[in-house]
């Protein structure tokens, strides 16, 4: 049997499938957590709330990939992403950022590893499909992360969310073979 041929490009595509399935689980774990009332806390006017947060990704995740590489209408309005102050309620939240990544999870799914080389432009921004895909992982990732810290600070509470993989079971030790006494025999040599 033949051995499969790696392919980069696809291996970057899976490893952002990957994140944003996983950044989306958590997301929606923490949504869950707060409170209804808090999903448009803030602690400052400088700051945004998880609402905002999902609002943002959502808008981000749909027009850098669904729009972008996947050639859908661009239908963002980024301003109401942040003005927004709700309440809109969790379930809506929750419905709309997992549409969103799924959409976005099918463009990159059905993408050729060989096209991330592609030339891309969105918002006066020139790249790669490549380096659109990183960025948006990259933003996802530290979004998410914001919405995390304002459901620990919300909830005061451990979310869980950190796993680290199970150590590998420790082998047991072999046992050593008592010493012989006395010589040994020329046919034992």
């Amino acid at each position: 049997m033949a051995a499969k041929r790696f392919d980069p490009g696809r291996e970057c595509l899976e490893i952002a499938l990957d994140s944003l399935k996983t950044q989306l689980g958590k997301i929606t774990a923490c949504l869950q957590k707060l409170p209804e009332r808090d999903l448009w806390w803030r602690p400052n006017e400088a700051s945004n709330s998880a609402g905002n947060l999902v609002l943002h990704l959502s808008g981000n995740v749909g027009q850098w990939i669904t729009s972008g590489i996947g050639g859908a209408p661009d239908v963002r309005r980024r301003d109401r992403e942040f003005a927004e102050r709700g309440p809109l309620p969790r379930r809506k939240l929750v419905a709309m950022l997992r549409t969103n990544v799924n959409q976005a999870c099918r463009v990159l799914a059905r993408t050729p590893g060989d096209s991330l080389g592609t030339p891309y432009s969105n918002l006066g921004f020139q790249m790669t499909r490549l380096a659109a895909i990183l960025r948006i992982v990259e933003h996802f990732a530290y979004h998410s992360g914001q919405i995390a810290y304002i459901t620990k600070l919300r909830t005061e509470r451990d979310l869980g969310l950190t796993q680290l993989p199970a150590a590998p079971a420790a082998k047991p030790a072999k046992a050593s073979k008592p010493a012989r006494k006395g010589p040994r025999s020329r046919r034992a040599r």
